[in-house]
């Protein structure tokens, strides 16, 4: 299958958005729960080449986005140990918690290490044996497995000097919050895809039926976002309302069922999660469970991990577009104060954050 000639053909999408327009009979509000959709719909100008027909909502689907300040401090903190390396995926090493950020520290001289798999973290403990290695985990349902797979094979290893400071998180919890919110109008979702692909398309038949919107799955490349809208838009005009897989050569109902047993098999749910933008949702967050508890890093080391919550600063809007209120473009310091360069929020710093697609894609934020 070739990404350029199979999903990027330009007389396919022409094909695709006349369809579109056609099932049109009024504007819809779609959001988008993936940054990486949100990127593709930037950088290919989906958004543009719908404005009379959607408008896209951009929603809290950037793992880096969401996790608050205080969470940040808490690497910072454990980095700043004498005894402890402290491993995260690159993403998080320029979003700025109060007490600074990783790469500030790393710059300073604490040992931190940037790593493009978890499995890294076995090989620099095994080779580090007098310290002490700490892998910040994060993300949604895509990535909890390789974390679940780094603590069996840490068990399975006899390794003593691996923990984890755990901050994965789960997709439904936070659209119930935004639905329920009242804060604005959603008339379907785009599913995201990695997510899914180890979840199952069954997670999100709870949120159809409670709120009678629409949800539907989809891949990463323009004609995949672009038939994802045309089945909403046809759920809208044939007055259905179901969860949809557009993804079907990534996704399928059941989803990953031996990523979905080591997730079992070593996490259970927080009673509730912080979430930068969204507050304290329950059950939305992930944690080690009790028996686990001798590589968990917030036990281990919670005499240096009491720190309380830190609101962003206060001209930093990114809660606002992470709930769907607003567009980068709505806030006052975007492109301007607040750079990729320079970020004021991890909505300008991550790959998947919708500051940066703006940034990176659209000519309206040279300023």
């Amino acid at each position: 299958m070739d990404l350029i000639r199979d999903f990027r053909d330009a007389s396919y999408i022409k094909g695709i958005l006349g369809a579109i327009k056609s099932e049109s009979y009024r504007p819809i509000n779609i959001m988008e729960i993936c940054g990486g959709h949100t990127h593709t719909i930037m950088r290919f100008g989906l958004n543009q080449l719908l404005s009379d027909n959607i408008n896209f909502v951009h929603g809290p689907g950037c793992p880096v986005c969401i996790i608050p300040k205080e969470r940040i401090d808490h690497a910072i903190l454990l980095s700043r140990q004498e005894d402890i390396i402290l491993a995260t995926l690159g993403d998080m090493m320029r979003v700025p918690g109060s007490l600074g950020s990783l790469i500030k520290e790393r710059a300073e001289g604490r040992d931190i290490r940037m790593i493009y798999s978890p499995m890294d973290v076995i090989d620099i403990a095994k080779k580090n044996p007098d310290k002490m290695v700490v892998y910040f985990a994060i993300g949604f349902e895509t990535t909890t497995p390789m974390t679940a797979a780094l603590l069996d094979l840490t068990i399975q290893a006899g390794i003593k000097n691996i923990f984890l400071h755990v901050n994965h998180v789960l997709v439904p919890p936070p659209i119930n919050a935004i639905m329920s919110s009242g804060d604005i109008s959603i008339d379907a979702f785009i599913g995201p895809g990695h997510v899914s692909a180890i979840t199952g398309t069954k997670i999100y038949e709870p949120i159809v039926k409670r709120y009678k919107t629409p949800v539907v799955i989809a891949g990463f490349e323009p004609l995949d976002i672009l038939q994802a809208v045309l089945m909403i838009m046809r759920q809208f005009k044939e007055n259905r309302c179901e969860v949809e897989n557009q993804y079907k050569r990534g996704v399928n109902i059941e989803g990953n069922k031996k990523a979905q047993g080591l997730i079992k098999k070593y996490f259970e749910t927080r009673d509730s999660f912080r979430w930068r933008g969204l507050g304290d949702i329950p059950e939305s967050g992930l944690k080690l469970r009790d028996e686990f508890a001798k590589w968990d890093a917030e036990v281990v080391f919670s005499d240096i991990l009491n720190v309380k919550p830190v609101d962003d600063h206060v001209l930093c809007r990114c809660g606002d577009i992470l709930r769907g209120r607003i567009k980068p473009f709505d806030c006052i310091i975007f492109g301007k104060a607040c750079t990729p360069e320079n970020p004021f929020g991890p909505c300008m710093v991550s790959s998947e954050g919708a500051c940066q697609a703006y940034y990176k894609y659209s000519m309206e934020s040279v300023v």
